[in-house]
């Protein structure tokens, strides 16, 4: 199965690239913004498109690659589109709506779920309140599931450990820690750890 997968940030395109030949089965072809994803050359099976990468403009991006992919499955990723954005997608065509925070697993077993003609949204997404603005300072700074790691480092846990409560892979984690560290400026796991605890995070 071949995967485009679109997106600006490095890290992410790493790992997600990392979930899937973990699985087996598919080939993955990376680009960081839309310009590439247009110049890619498929067909793919799935397209992914982050919400915010260059190019986007909105949803002029989703449009060019909805009319590129000729019927095949396209979908949006983001860790901050509201939940308007996800039904605007997904009326114009999408195929799916994936929040950045899905375990790999899920991840993995939404790209097969598109690839054979469904659409995926979690459920979740659409019954949840919303969350009340984050008071504690390192909310703000740091992701849904780098709060994650960051609890577990707290806790004084393996990356084998996290990945085990989680349900990721153990790279995974190790990717997300260098991230917690180089946004919380910390030299180490233990040094961003003290941090988290000075500032009240754990």
């Amino acid at each position: 199965m071949r995967i485009l997968i679109a997106d600006d940030h490095e890290l992410l395109r790493d790992m997600l690239q990392s979930y899937l030949e973990a699985e087996g089965g598919f080939e993955v072809v990376l680009v960081s913004d839309v310009a590439g994803a247009l110049a890619a050359e498929g067909p793919f099976d799935v397209t992914l498109l982050d919400f915010t990468m260059p190019g986007m403009d909105g949803f002029s991006g989703l449009e060019q690659m909805l009319a590129k992919s000729e019927g095949r499955p396209v979908a949006i990723m983001s860790g901050t589109a509201p939940r308007e954005a996800a039904e605007k997608a997904l009326a114009m065509g999408a195929s799916g709506f994936l929040p950045k925070t899905l375990p790999a697993k899920t991840l993995v077993n939404a790209i097969r779920f598109m690839a054979s003609g469904e659409r995926y949204i979690p459920i979740e997404f659409f019954t949840e309140k919303p969350d009340a603005p984050p008071e504690q300072p390192l909310a703000s700074l740091l992701s849904v599931r780098e709060q994650q790691v960051l609890s577990g480092l707290c806790r004084g846990q393996s990356n084998n450990e996290i990945a085990r409560d989680l349900s990721l892979m153990e790279p995974t984690i190790k990717l997300h820690v260098k991230l917690v560290c180089r946004k919380l400026q910390a030299r180490n796991r233990t040094h961003a750890a003290m941090l988290a605890k000075e500032a009240g995070f754990c």
